[in-house]
C-alpha cells in the first residue's frame, strides 16, 4: 500500500502557489490572520515543504528561514534555522502530516548544515512540537494577535 500523502520540497510556482493555498485556509481564513501578516518578504527566499495527497492535492505546509533571513529569529545564531508557517488542511489533520513536515523542514535544515531549529509555536501547540523534541524557552508573547513560546530542537 502506497502512503496516503508524501512530503517534499516545493520546487516551482506550482508547488508555492499550493503552499500558499494551504496556509490561506488555515491561516488566514480559519485562524483570521491578515492576509498582509500571512506573507511577508521571508516567502521569496524561504524553503518551502509541500505534504501532497495520492490524488494530488496538497494537505499541509511549512517553511524554513535559513541564513542572514533566521538570525532574527533565532537569536542572531547563523547556524539554527527558524520553521514557521507550518499548515495543515483541516480534512488532513490526525494523519502524521504535520510531523512529518517538521521532519522534512528538519531534513532541509540538516542538508544545509545547520544544526538546529527555532519555532514560534503558537500555546496550544505546544505539546506537538514537545512530542517531537522540541523544548520552549523564554517568555510567551503575542504573534498575529495569538499567544506564542519560542521553541528549540538540536538536529
Amino acid at each position: 500500500m502506497t502512503a496516503p500523502y508524501s512530503v517534499r520540497e516545493a520546487l516551482g510556482d506550482e508547488d508555492r502557489e499550493a503552499c500558499f493555498a494551504v496556509r490561506r485556509e488555515v491561516f488566514v481564513e480559519e485562524q483570521g490572520v491578515p492576509q498582509e501578516l500571512e506573507y511577508d518578504t521571508y516567502d521569496a527566499t524561504a524553503v518551502h515543504v509541500l505534504a501532497m495527497g495520492a490524488d494530488g492535492l496538497p494537505l499541509g505546509t511549512g517553511r524554513l528561514l535559513h541564513g542572514a533571513d533566521a538570525v532574527g529569529k533565532t537569536g542572531a545564531d547563523a547556524s539554527v534555522g527558524s520553521l514557521g508557517r507550518l499548515a495543515v488542511a483541516k480534512a488532513a489533520r490526525g494523519l502524521g502530516v504535520g510531523a512529518a513536515l517538521v521532519r522534512g523542514i528538519e531534513d532541509a535544515a540538516r542538508e544545509r548544515g545547520l544544526s538546529a531549529v527555532d519555532l514560534h509555536a503558537q500555546t496550544h501547540a505546544l505539546g506537538f512540537y514537545e512530542r517531537l523534541g522540541y523544548v520552549a524557552y523564554g517568555p510567551e508573547f503575542p504573534d498575529a494577535g495569538m499567544p506564542h513560546r519560542a521553541m528549540r530542537r538540536a538536529l
